[in-house]
């Protein structure tokens, strides 16, 4: 692309690329556009193959003037997936497989006619769903930080010029004084989606009223909650997005200098953002005297190497200077002395994704969505126990029950829901009884849990919850720095005494201890790591004491999860004495006579793996 070095090219650029964009999507001129999902769970089940045998069959079938195929971001319904969609009818194919490229290019692509059984079947009407937004997993769904991630190829700056892009830098560089900026952000009410969901304009004026020879704004990429994936997914899908947030972010509290923090182990949205800004460079996007505006700004990017610690924004200054990614004391806050001393603004993907739409839809549209205290919508990464397992955005304000049984469609196999883990390892599990919840800051806080990134993980009645808070304790040892006694020493101390409540040796005393060794975390350590380490035990315990009595007082694990509480045992009367189990056993520790008599387990050697309970067929072997 050439360069654009003011506003009126930029526009001109814009308009332009607008129109061929809405042409694709309207099949203006009889052409057909597919997209197929290029997120990284579709293309670890071969979406980018399928794209390339798509391509293939359509060169074939003679079929390139007529067709044009790209990659675009995630389209959320990850349990689904692959996907492919046909525009300009919109026809969303689920589930795709290589071996269905054929079909989809002979009876659609050469013939118009529907593949009905590449459809979405909705699961309670079992009718087949041909449009995307006719989906119930999509329809309470309004997307802001996702916008364009379904649409756009990530890796084309004129498709995303062609979809909103860059109206809103325009909008600041010709139309806005940095104040008016940080007004308008403080206007639409907008907190971080990092996790502590503190004001982001707030934060930025703070950074604006220190006098400094250079100032940064630094990109949280680094998220590390098990099973969330949203920061990611808006990298993947439009990472010019998160880039003209970053610009607009700098430009209204004077950073000319931006750094993108990602983790070395998503290395698509890496590649993708490094095409991005190398694109934007070559345009003059970025760079010095942005259209002729006097603005310059240089974006650089930082692999992080999987830490968790390094989401605090301190550790994670630490780790972009070269030092050990551990938290600074603060005051001073980053935003007064941050990265190389200097004011620093230290914002989320999702939140700098959210920056253009507010620019360029104004304020008050934003905050008519969401609740007084928490503005706009949030995204969340649903996974679990869950049908629709995927990426959502709903406004705030969104109940815990819409988001699980009108958007996730339920738990699987008609199981009884148990509680959802929201917040990560530093959030609580919600119940039954907070189903009505409206999700937002406030509202999880009062709750026992928090917002966090945007982590969802819905567990059944299968689920052991002092299992639960075992793996999550576990994961904290692991990620815990070292750098205040508190948290070092302490969350191996409670880890330590919940693996003796899992394997029955626990005593009432312990419960007692964990409670208030968990206070000491709180109160003692540096960071927020340390500080809400102890929330997935406190929760769990306050919402599902009488299963810890039961692992302590009874030695029984009521979800028969917890190895050392639960044996598998066989139903002579059901048994068949085939030997099948017998034949199964990793360690040979079932005995019998085939034909003759029933089978036994011998629980001395019996590792618990479940393979014989799985492989028999008459219902024989269960769980005690």
């Amino acid at each position: 692309m050439e360069q654009i070095k003011n506003a009126e090219q930029l526009q001109k650029r814009i308009d332009a690329c607008s129109a061929s964009f809405q042409d694709k999507l309207s099949g203006k001129g009889g052409k057909r556009y597919c997209l197929i999902c290029g997120g990284t769970g579709c293309i670890a089940n071969h979406s980018y193959d399928i794209e390339e045998e798509l391509k293939k069959q359509i060169k074939e079938a003679g079929l390139e003037e007529k067709v044009e195929v790209n990659h675009v971001g995630c389209f959320g319904f990850c349990s689904q997936g692959p996907f492919v969609k046909i525009m300009p009818e919109d026809t969303l194919y689920h589930a795709v497989k290589i071996s269905d490229v054929k079909q989809i290019v002979e009876d659609d692509l050469l013939n118009g006619k529907v593949c009905e059984n590449l459809l979405y079947v909705d699961p309670v009407t079992k009718e087949k769903v041909q449009r995307q937004d006719d989906i119930n997993f999509y329809k309470k769904q309004k997307r802001i930080a996702l916008h364009g991630c379904s649409l756009i190829n990530p890796d084309l700056l004129q498709e995303a010029l062609g979809y909103d892009g860059f109206k809103a830098l325009k909008k600041v560089l010709t139309e806005m004084t940095p104040q008016q900026v940080i007004d308008e952000v403080l206007a639409s009410g907008i907190r971080g989606r990092g996790g502590a969901g503190f004001p982001s304009g707030r934060k930025w004026q703070f950074a604006a009223n220190v006098q400094a020879d250079q100032k940064y704004i630094v990109c949280n990429g680094d998220e590390g909650d098990p099973g969330a994936f949203m920061d990611r997914s808006i990298l993947e899908g439009n990472p010019f997005e998160v880039i003209e947030g970053m610009m607009i972010a700098g430009y209204a509290f004077g950073a000319t200098e931006g750094y993108f923090y990602v983790r070395a182990e998503y290395p698509i949205a890496v590649e993708r953002l490094q095409r991005a800004i190398k694109e934007m460079e070559q345009v003059g996007l970025l760079g010095d005297n942005i259209l002729g505006s006097g603005f310059s700004f240089r974006a650089h990017l930082r692999l992080g190497a999987g830490a968790f610690v390094c989401g605090e924004e301190t550790a994670l200054l630490n780790s972009i200077e070269g030092k050990r990614g551990m938290p600074r004391p603060r005051p001073p806050f980053p935003a007064i002395k941050g990265l190389w001393g200097k004011p620093t603004c230290v914002n989320n993907v999702e939140t700098l994704a959210n920056i253009p739409y507010i620019i360029r839809e104004g304020a008050a549209k934003y905050a008519e969505l969401g609740t007084p205290g928490s503005k706009g919508t949030k995204v969340f990464a649903l996974g679990g126990k869950i049908n629709n397992v995927g990426l959502v955005e709903v406004p705030m304000g969104t109940t815990l029950r819409t988001l699980i049984y009108d958007i996730g469609g339920g738990i699987p196999n008609n199981k009884r829901f148990k509680a959802i883990q929201t917040g990560g390892p530093s959030g609580g599990c919600l119940t039954e009884k907070d189903l009505d919840t409206p999700i937002d800051y406030d509202t999880l806080i009062a709750r026992g849990s928090m917002m966090g990134s945007g982590g969802a993980i819905v567990m059944d009645e299968d689920n052991c919850m002092v299992d639960v808070a075992h793996f999550y304790m576990s994961f904290i040892c692991d990620e815990s720095c070292g750098k205040c006694t508190a948290c070092r020493i302490g969350t191996k101390r409670l880890y330590e005494m919940l693996t003796l409540v899992t394997q029955g040796k626990a005593t009432e005393k312990t419960l007692h201890d964990m409670k208030e060794l968990a206070t000491v975390i709180k109160n003692g350590s540096l960071c927020a790591l340390g500080q809400t380490a102890a929330n997935p035990i406190l929760s769990t315990m306050n919402n599902f004491m009488e299963e810890y009595e039961a692992h302590v007082k009874e030695g029984k694990c009521p979800a028969h999860v917890c190895k050392d509480l639960m044996k598998y045992v066989i139903d002579p009367n059901k048994c068949k004495k085939c030997s099948l189990c017998a034949r199964q056993c990793p360690v040979s520790c079932i005995s019998g006579v085939p034909g003759k008599e029933p089978y036994v387990i011998d629980q001395s050697k019996c590792i618990k793996c479940g393979t014989c309970m799985a492989g028999c067929r008459f219902g024989a072997i269960s769980k005690e």
